[in-house]
């Protein structure tokens, strides 16, 4: 059996600030999430802002940012899009560009680590749509910022927003939008046209309307699956009912993620442990990871030469046996 840690991987649905280290959040002044977990989308959603409320200077978004690509290089990922609320952090401190600078400093100093990092700004639907043009002219501003995307409370629709994404679609900017968590299929229909979605971030409902699957599985659209997140949160009851092998079984582009709720060595873990994928299996969900991300065209290459060589032969990580069991994680610091 290889260690999944070993196993080189794209991790494309991860938000910077959801992973903070616990000594970080303490560090900063912060307190525990309850001990119960969370109860509701909005309970989560608030602890996440107080977290967020912690980080006010400069040097506290580069440490979050630099501690980010060290966890994520001892799981293994190689490339990552993070997501990141840089409009917000920077109205709130009144200094626009100083949040997304420092993390953007943070994220090359983690190039040490061995992975390379690019990253994603988001905007929550419940916000007004100046602060998303905000956020578009700070992603149009660094080379690092590839894209641009609607995440948050899906009852909020994406159409007010369209303008600035038709804006995004032709500077360049990549779009990747929340859709398919909290609500159905409407939700994934308007981030595809309105927002012009390349991937979907979760899209699990997909699978409510047969039609929509095959527009998406002949698109191509890549699904970014959080199975560990949607059982935190609610989305579905727990691991052994997530739709995981039926999205697979649609043919449709499944990556495996976190959400930043759990490790991407620990998701990849519990599919195999849970959903019962083999070697090959964890290896299709790398390559799929790899080949729905954004990474430069060589990087791509290696990553996957990468792959086959794990699946060819045991490749032994030098940090030791990989950890066990996986078990669900609470959402707590």
């Amino acid at each position: 059996m290889r260690d999944v840690r070993a196993l080189p991987k794209a991790h494309l649905h991860v938000h910077l600030e959801s992973t903070v280290r616990p000594r970080t959040v303490l560090d900063l002044g912060g307190e525990p999430a309850p001990e119960e977990g969370f109860t509701s989308f909005r309970a989560f959603a608030d602890q996440r802002a107080r977290v967020r409320g912690l980080l006010r200077t400069a040097g506290d978004f580069r440490r979050v940012a630099l501690e980010f690509c060290e966890d994520e290089a001892a799981q293994g990922t190689r490339y990552a899009e993070v997501t990141f609320t840089a409009a917000a952090h920077g109205e709130r401190l009144g200094a626009p560009e100083m949040p997304l600078e420092a993390v953007l400093d943070g994220l090359a100093e983690g190039a040490r680590y061995g992975i390379e990092c690019r990253v994603l700004l988001d905007h929550s639907r419940r916000r007004p749509v100046e602060r998303l043009w905000r956020t578009y002219r700070l992603a149009t501003r660094y080379e690092q910022v590839i894209g641009i995307g609607l995440a948050g409370d899906e009852s909020h629709p994406l159409a007010p927003f369209a303008e600035v994404f038709d804006a995004a679609r032709d500077a360049g900017l990549h779009l990747v939008h929340h859709a398919g968590e909290f609500a159905g299929p409407a939700s994934v229909r308007e981030a595809l046209t309105l927002g012009h979605a390349e991937r979907l971030g979760h899209g699990i409902r997909v699978l409510e309307d047969p039609a929509l699957v095959e527009e998406v599985r002949e698109r191509g659209i890549p699904l970014e699956v959080c199975p560990t997140s949607n059982v935190l949160l609610g989305v579905v009851p727990d691991l052994a009912a997530h739709p995981l092998q039926r999205l697979r079984a649609a043919g449709l582009a499944v990556t495996l993620n976190t959400d930043g709720e759990t490790t991407l060595a620990g998701e990849y873990g519990r599919a195999r442990d849970i959903f019962g994928c083999d070697d090959p299996a964890l290896a299709e969900l790398a390559r799929t990871g790899i080949e729905a991300s954004f990474a430069r065209p060589e990087l791509k290459a290696a990553l996957l030469t990468g792959v086959d060589d794990w699946l060819a032969g045991e490749v032994r990580d030098p940090r030791g046996p990989r950890p066990g069991p996986w078990s669900l994680p609470r959402l707590c610091w």
